[in-house]
């Protein structure tokens, strides 16, 4: 198992309820297509958890992490939206259902480096 994970906010902050939007500006998430790389502890995946129905999150390979480190500021990179779209139903369902949100698992790595194109 990795010891890092990649966290991206998938929804915006509209609408949301405070204690979410708390949990996210601890996570400093603060808009979408934002990503931090945490460290693989079990209170901060709490943390993810409580906001999986906005964030998703999996594990990430050294080499991304790399990537990510040169596009980071203040431990936040912000990402381009992903090419060919986060899934085929969308932004509101689960990655278990084919959706965009909650925990990716090794498919992570795939969605960050869609994520981090150039525009080439």
């Amino acid at each position: 198992m990795s010891s890092k994970i990649a966290v991206v906010l998938v929804r915006g902050l509209i609408g949301m309820r405070p204690e979410f939007r708390e949990t996210l500006k601890r996570l400093k998430l603060s808009r979408k297509n934002n990503c931090v790389v945490l460290e693989n502890k079990q209170e901060l995946i709490g943390m993810v958890t409580k906001v999986k129905d906005f964030v998703t999150w999996g594990p990430i390979t050294a080499e991304t992490d790399a990537k990510l480190a040169k596009k980071m500021i203040e431990g936040v990179a912000r990402l381009n939206p992903p090419r060919k779209g986060f899934g085929r139903k969308g932004i509101k369902k689960p990655f278990t259902m084919g959706g965009a949100l909650g925990n990716r698992g090794e498919k992570m790595d795939d969605l960050v480096m869609r994520m981090i194109y150039d525009g080439r």
